[in-house]
């Protein structure tokens, strides 16, 4: 009944958040005896707020949307795009290296799912790519998000089965980049055995000083942020909620070098 009564909550266009609450405070209300099952969902909600363990979460939010919204995210996909070439799935498997990326300094994979399904959909669309072909990769690769740190759901999970965050969060590193390189080899395999789902199309040699010079200046500056999220975890320097904040002052920092912070993004 609870589930029933969400999916049509769902269906009837209620956003995700408040059809949870709504079903939220119904089962409270019938299965927690009433009044006292509501009195109940309060304090529990509040506590949960006030977890400390949680405090990462919004912290890896905050850094993924002054990223995107500054247009750093967006600099670096152009800097990846540059090193390959006239590789089969050429833009899927851009799909993937920069969700990975996008992946390491992102607790959330909405951001990155929105920016990609932008710039590369309508590409991959005029390229003539079939459906699984594009949207698969987007949409596979904002998955990626859950499974490389930082991770809001890592976090939450490693909470709510009273975990280590750190410890998690290292644990999660490996499975997340392997997810990630196996993504890739499907869908060069795929595209060599079925070229028409990706067709192959002439891109315009870039010469090397300017593959490096975009690297040095859009992607290693990236892999700094990344270092000062999960690079100090890894290490032992910083407890993840230690890691989140720096990240966002490094993020902050990162666009206002590139002069893209202004009070909008803010």
């Amino acid at each position: 009944f609870i589930f029933g009564a969400f999916l049509l909550l769902m269906f009837a266009g209620l956003p995700v958040a408040f059809a949870f609450m709504f079903v939220n405070i119904m089962g409270a209300y019938i299965f927690w005896q009433g009044g006292l099952g509501l009195e109940q969902l309060v304090h529990r909600s509040l506590d949960s707020v006030a977890m400390f363990a949680l405090l990462p979460v919004p912290l890896f939010v905050l850094l993924g949307e002054v990223l995107f919204n500054s247009g750093v995210a967006s600099r670096t996909l152009d800097a990846l795009d540059k090193w390959l070439g006239r590789f089969p799935g050429r833009l899927s498997l851009l799909a993937i290296g920069a969700s990975t990326v996008f992946a390491t300094v992102s607790g959330v994979s909405a951001a990155s799912v929105a920016m990609l399904g932008a710039t590369l959909g309508p590409e991959m669309e005029k390229r003539g790519y079939k459906k699984s072909m594009s949207l698969g990769p987007i949409l596979g690769g904002g998955g990626l998000s859950i499974m490389i740190p930082p991770t809001a759901l890592g976090v939450l999970f490693a909470a709510l089965a009273m975990l280590s965050i750190a410890e998690f969060l290292i644990a999660i590193i490996i499975p997340g980049l392997l997810m990630a390189v196996l993504y890739g080899t499907y869908i060069i395999a795929r595209c060599m055995l079925q070229p028409s789902l990706a067709p192959i199309y002439d891109v315009p040699p870039t010469p090397l000083p300017e593959k490096i010079m975009a690297t040095l200046k859009y992607i290693l500056p990236l892999a700094t942020i990344i270092f000062l999220v999960t690079g100090v975890i890894f290490v032992g320097i910083a407890t993840p909620t230690e890691a989140s904040a720096t990240g966002v002052i490094g993020a902050f920092i990162l666009a206002a070098c590139y002069k893209r912070l202004s009070w909008n993004v803010v």
